[in-house]
């Protein structure tokens, strides 16, 4: 067993050896550097190169939304115009039905918790108590 682990071993440093550079090369190399040529990035990175002249660039914002799942037991959802239960009722969400989250926002308490959801359309708000996600929801 220990001669497999000892091959083993021997293998990888092996293999680890031929894919580093040899100590001659790098001083060559550090001796006389090679320039790059003009007008050519020498490391490409893709985020901090600018658009190419005359070329408009085309910039897409997707926002990819969390769902959540309603978890009333067989009670509607309150829909609030704003993230505290004094704000007016404007609508309501089924129980075991999926909401689309745009973001999350700190309101008035519902049983401990002082989280809001803000629903992407009417800027309707439902309380965190009541919704499972999945995912993490950004804040307001």
């Amino acid at each position: 067993m220990s001669r497999r682990i000892l091959k083993n071993g021997l293998l990888a440093t092996v293999a680890a050896f031929a894919f580093l550079p040899t100590a001659g090369a790098a001083t060559a190399s550090a001796a006389t550097p090679v320039p790059a040529p003009q007008g050519i990035v020498q490391y490409y990175n893709y985020t901090t190169l600018p658009a190419p002249a005359g070329h408009r660039l085309h910039t897409r914002h997707y926002t990819y939304r969390t769902v959540g799942r309603v978890t009333t037991h067989r009670v509607r959802l309150n829909v609030r115009s704003g993230p505290s239960t004094r704000y007016r009722v404007v609508g309501h969400r089924h129980s075991n039905r999926l909401v689309p989250l745009s973001c999350k926002t700190y309101g008035g308490s519902v049983r401990g918790n002082h989280t809001w959801y803000r629903l992407p359309h009417r800027n309707g708000y439902v309380s965190a108590h009541y919704v499972r996600v999945g995912h993490a929801v950004p804040w307001c």
